[in-house]
Parts: C-alpha cells; structure tokens; sequence
C-alpha cells in the first residue's frame, strides 16, 4: 500500500446498465475493502456519495475527494474512476441527464445536509421501478432540488494535462510525503526551475507548493477516516511535525484533525469543512 493508502485497491463492478428504469436510481453497496473502478463513462450523471469511507474520483483535470459529509456530481459522458477507502458504505445516485438540466460540464464536490443525507439514505429502500407520480417519485423531487442547491466545496486537486508535470504529480500522489524540492523535480523531467514553475501554475492554477500542500491535506482525509494516529497521518503527508500538520489542517479547513475525526454527520461543526484556498491562488 502506498503512503496515502491508494494502491493495493480490489477492482469494483460496474453495473451492466444501457438505461435508467426512472431518471433517479439507486445503488446501495458495502465494501469492505479499499477499491477502484476502471475508466467509463455513462450517460447518465452520477452522484458518489458515502455515509462512511472517504471517496475519490479522478478524471483528466482532476482529483475529488468526498468524505462522510460530501458527495461528487459526475456529469455524463465524463470519463472517471471511482476510488474507496476501506470499510465504505457507499450510496450511489445515478440521474438521467434531462432530469438535471443545472448539472455543470464538470465535477464537483457537494455539502450533504442532514436532510439530503436523510433523503439518499430513504430513497435507496425505494423499488427501482416506483411511482413517478406517487410519494416516491415526490421524494425524488425533493431530492433532486435539494442537490441542485447544495453548496459546492473545494476538495479537488486539479491535474495538468502536461505529460511532464504528470510524472510529478504521480509521484507525489502516490508518495505525498517525498521531501524532493521544486529543483530536484526540475531536474527529474528535464525542466528549468522557472519553466516548471511557470507550466504548473498554467496548467492547474496553483503554486507547486501550493499545488502539493492541497495534496498533502487531501491525502491526510482517507487517513484520518480510518482513525489511524495523527501523528502517523502527519508523517505519512509528508509534515516534519504533528504541530505543522494540525497547524496546517486548521489554517485550510478550519478545523483540528481531532475535529475532523469527532464530526457528528447529524451535527457537522461550524465552518463546515472546506478547504480555504480558490483555484487559481498561486500563494500559500
């Protein structure tokens, strides 16, 4: 298993579908194992979401992430793989494109509130083929307005499309803690200091350091998720120390570790849990 716990993953099924039997449809999984989706696409928009377990959904421009708390819109026809941390309890909502006219083009990562959470967890007990005009169907109305003004959060890691900055990134998603500086990265693909600096933030937005301190912190969720020690979770994301580490968490998230490990999906502390910095800042 890798630094941040994404190797070693068990492949999951896709389901065999080439319609929906109603423009919202469910499926409820547990799994007990980290695991990961080949690359597809569907017509169909998707909602992953997990009332335990953290997920992650990697497509050409990105990484997003979704602890218990979040969920990810995946716009149909999007190429995408979908990874699980152990010990998930996944509710999936798959949408029929004509039913969410406001999806956006691209991921995104959504606020769950108690009441959609409430909501997706009912809706997963309905018959596949309900009642359009019944109290089913009304419920999927209501849910899908709820998730059509979910607030959007920022637990994404945008990727370049640059085949050199992609060795980068690969290597440090894989291995968040690697203490190699911009220079010795430079050196690596065979780029000036100044050229790769200038190509990252073109193509993801962001700072290299900022760039890998988003990445250090989303690496720390599936970590964090599985109770494991903070002070293990600090080494493993690459930090000197714990107090760097909580110091760092709470500057983004406004939350401690701690606080993060204690959150009461029906009670979810204040701020909610966002990382701080817009795309596009190139300071950190």
């Amino acid at each position: 298993m890798s630094r941040n716990g994404q190797s070693g993953l068990a492949p999951r099924a896709i389901p065999a579908l080439t319609t929906l039997p109603r423009p919202l449809f469910a499926r409820v999984e547990s799994l007990k194992t980290g695991t990961t989706t080949e690359w597809h696409s569907h017509p169909w928009a998707q909602l992953t979401y997990a009332i335990r377990g953290v997920l992650s959904v990697h497509t050409e421009t990105g990484r997003f992430l979704a602890p218990p708390q979040r969920a990810i819109l995946i716009p149909p026809e999007l190429p995408h793989a979908v990874i699980s941390s152990p010990a998930t309890e996944m509710r999936s909502l798959y949408l029929d494109a004509l039913a969410i006219p406001w999806a956006p083009a691209h991921c995104k990562v959504l606020e769950i509130t108690p009441l959609t959470r409430e909501l997706i967890s009912h809706f997963g007990q309905i018959p596949a083929e309900y009642d359009e005009q019944g109290p089913h169907g009304r419920i999927a109305g209501v849910l899908l307005d709820q998730l059509q003004v979910a607030p959007e959060t920022r637990l994404y890691l945008p990727w370049p499309a640059d085949r050199q900055l992609q060795r980068v990134c690969e290597a440090l998603y894989a291995a968040p803690d690697l203490p190699h500086t911009l220079g010795e990265w430079s050196a690596t693909v065979g780029l000036s200091e100044k050229t790769l600096t200038r190509r990252f933030l073109q193509e993801t937005g962001f700072s290299f350091r900022a760039w890998r301190q988003r990445l250090r912190l989303l690496s720390a969720l599936p970590l964090l998720e599985q109770r494991q020690r903070i002070t293990d979770v600090a080494l493993a994301c690459g930090y000197d120390s714990t107090s760097a580490f909580i110091a760092a968490f709470r500057k983004q998230t406004g939350l401690t570790p701690g606080e993060f490990l204690g959150t009461d999906l029906a009670n979810p502390p204040r701020p909610a849990f966002a990382l701080g910095a817009e795309k596009g800042s190139a300071s950190d």
